[in-house]
């Protein structure tokens, strides 16, 4: 078995310095590939240069160039296929864009295992590792928000929002429309909170410090929670920098007291966890005073999917989003109204957006190679990044991911 392995670091990439040796389920997964590739628009090629797909000239190209790719995805799809993508096992053909690639799996994700085979997927897959009580959640956070602020530096805009953007225009790769798209974001979900001059904000999940940066500057006072103490520090310096107050504090929503005009939480539920979205609802309820209102920003996935996924150990949850679920907009509004008496009275859905959002950070952070080397970061950590941002992309290109802004209010 032939492998493209070479110098990774095994304390730190177990998974991945670790080729799993499964001949029958490496067979069984070369077989369920040439099945499912048959009819989708792309071409694989093999080791051994065999061509699949229906591809045209042109197609996206996916080449595997090592017999442990099937390996590993015959162990664990759901892992495999990312951790064969660390480890070099298969990459992008010269002239095809990974996320393009990936958007061609994307469409057709939830029917790419036969349905027969689909009956099994509870005895292959892993449960969800990481809970999300006050001490996970404060691991869970830090494994990716405490990484590097200079590592979020590289491909960020100058708002240093890590969400979705809401572009006004087509015109995404002009200079300074990310950050002028970020802040339009930020208006926005403010503007369903019912921020004002006066208003008493709570944000649960401060970033980097934007949002209560724009919410000050409406003349609200300000009290933003993070579990990040990289997040909190540099939020910190940024609001002194702009000359207005706000409050950072390290702090779990669970332990927040008081009550505020105004909610805000942008891309955060994401990192609640399905067992306590309840739990997430039930503080807003408490802490938002009479008349107050939430304004939420959240990445959904189809309930069917969220349905048939939210137990499964995936790629995402390995190495980017520890303890993570994505909900669904049926999920949302189901526990936000049991849990919290909120209903919502003003959407809107942007996924788009978040596809153009993804695909500039890629190419900053791709640009950034050698500054992301000198920080530390190794070629297993960069390939990963890189695969991370182009799957996003995919899911929302292919419309299996969607991000929605939310006005909530308590139901009359």
């Amino acid at each position: 078995m032939s492998t493209t392995l070479q110098l990774v670091d095994a304390e730190r990439w177990p998974g991945v310095a670790r080729v799993p040796h499964s001949p029958v389920r490496a067979a069984a997964a070369r077989r369920i590939l040439h099945s499912a590739v048959r009819d989708l628009p792309l071409v694989v090629q093999l080791p051994d240069g065999t061509k699949l797909g229906a591809g045209a000239t042109g197609a996206p190209e996916l080449r595997i160039v090592s017999d442990a790719f099937f390996h590993r995805i015959g162990t664990d799809l759901k892992i495999g296929f990312g951790e064969a993508y660390m480890a070099g096992d298969w990459r992008a053909a010269p002239g095809t864009d990974l996320a393009e690639l990936l958007t061609v799996f994307a469409r057709k994700l939830a029917v790419l295992v036969p349905p027969a085979l689909q009956r099994f997927r509870r005895l292959l897959e892993r449960p969800i590792a990481e809970r999300n009580d006050r001490t996970g959640a404060r691991a869970n956070i830090a494994r990716h928000y405490d990484l590097s602020n200079e590592l979020f530096g590289t491909f960020l805009d100058p708002t240093l929002s890590y969400s979705s953007a809401w572009f006004s225009d087509d015109r995404g790769d002009r200079p300074g429309a990310l950050a002028e798209a970020q802040r339009r974001k930020i208006e926005g979900v403010l503007d369903y909170a019912g921020v004002r001059d006066g208003s008493r904000v709570l944000e649960i999940g401060t970033g980097w410090g934007q949002l209560a940066i724009q919410a000050a500057q409406r003349g609200a006072t300000v009290r933003s929670i993070t579990l990040s103490a990289e997040q909190r520090d540099l939020a910190r310096k940024r609001i002194a920098e702009a000359g207005v107050t706000a409050t950072v504090d390290l702090c779990d929503y669970r332990d927040v007291q008081g009550q505020y005009d105004a909610i805000v939480s942008v891309e955060m539920i994401e990192a609640v966890g399905e067992q306590y979205w309840p739990t997430y609802f039930a503080t807003v309820d408490r802490l938002l005073a009479p008349g107050g209102r939430f304004g939420l920003q959240s990445i959904t996935m189809p309930h069917d999917r969220l349905l048939a996924t939210r137990h499964a150990q995936g790629w995402i949850h390995q190495y980017i989003f520890p303890g993570g679920l994505i909900p669904s907009l049926e999920a949302i509004e189901r526990i936000a109204a049991a849990s919290g008496g909120l209903a919502v009275t003003d959407r809107r859905d942007f996924g788009a957006d978040y596809a153009r959002t993804l695909r500039l950070w890629r190419d900053r952070f791709t640009a950034e190679a050698a500054t992301v080397a000198n920080l530390g970061f190794d070629a297993v950590f960069r390939r990963m990044w890189e695969f991370y941002l182009a799957y996003s992309e995919a899911g929302f290109r292919s419309g299996y991911l969607g991000v929605l802004q939310l006005s909530l209010s308590r139901r009359s």
